[in-house]
């Protein structure tokens, strides 16, 4: 799925001059987190509740206790003038992101994920042609998996053979098996590994690779002891 098959199309935006208690009203009556500030037909800002957090209104401006070497080190005074913008401002223009990270209509929803979590960010801007056409958020990810299904299988998936081949193709392509292929059976429709001292991660992950191979009805493991140590 790509991201214009999930998103929200009708966005909810706000312009630059919007006032930050305008804004504060409009995310709380439509229970929404964030939204688009929009100039013209341009993306100019995205701003959140995060942006409203430290209001001098309700008291919760950052305080930051003055430093001797203050005049001398003009990160802190930077910061810190940053942080007065942010909680004394007025309009959406003086608190908003100006750095919009955005993702094409395009793009599949792995980049759209991939996107949101390198960058920390709860929702993304969707483009077409340089122009607004949707936003995708954290939910819009959650209900394209719930709403995902598994397609439908041909009576030969649910042969065992080609159950293990396609298991074993599988778990051929990733760096953390530490498996023999005789340690994998599979018999009814039923998986069988045969385990030593893999840690619970990969025991965890040899399960589900297994559980996402159409025509498995079940995982069993069976632990191995490991040979006793030689007496010298």
């Amino acid at each position: 799925m790509r991201a214009m098959d999930v998103m929200t199309t009708k966005v909810i935006t706000v312009a630059p001059d919007t006032s930050v208690q305008d804004l504060a009203s409009l995310l709380s009556e439509r229970g929404i987190s964030g939204v688009p500030v929009v100039e013209g037909d341009r993306v100019i800002g995205i701003v959140s509740e995060g942006d409203l957090l430290h209001r001098a209104e309700t008291g919760t401006e950052r305080r930051i206790q003055p430093r001797r070497s203050r005049w001398f080190d003009d990160r802190p005074r930077e910061q810190s003038a940053r942080d007065y913008i942010k909680s004394h401002g007025r309009t959406v223009r003086d608190v908003m992101t100006r750095q919009v990270i955005a993702v094409a209509d395009t793009a599949d929803l792995a980049e759209v994920a991939a996107v949101m979590e390198t960058n920390r960010i709860k929702r993304v801007p969707v483009m077409r042609s340089g122009k607004l056409v949707g936003i995708v958020s954290r939910a819009n990810l959650v209900r394209a998996l719930a709403a995902a299904k598994k397609e439908p299988t041909a009576s030969t998936e649910g042969d065992d053979q080609t159950i293990r081949q396609k298991l074993l193709a599988e778990l051929s392509r990733r760096d953390w098996v530490k498996l023999w292929a005789d340690d994998v059976i599979v018999k009814d429709g039923i998986v069988h590994f045969w385990l030593g001292e893999q840690p619970e991660a990969e025991r965890r992950a040899l399960r589900i690779a297994a559980e996402n191979i159409p025509g498995v009805r079940g995982v069993e493991e069976h632990i191995v002891p490991a040979p006793p140590m030689p007496a010298f």
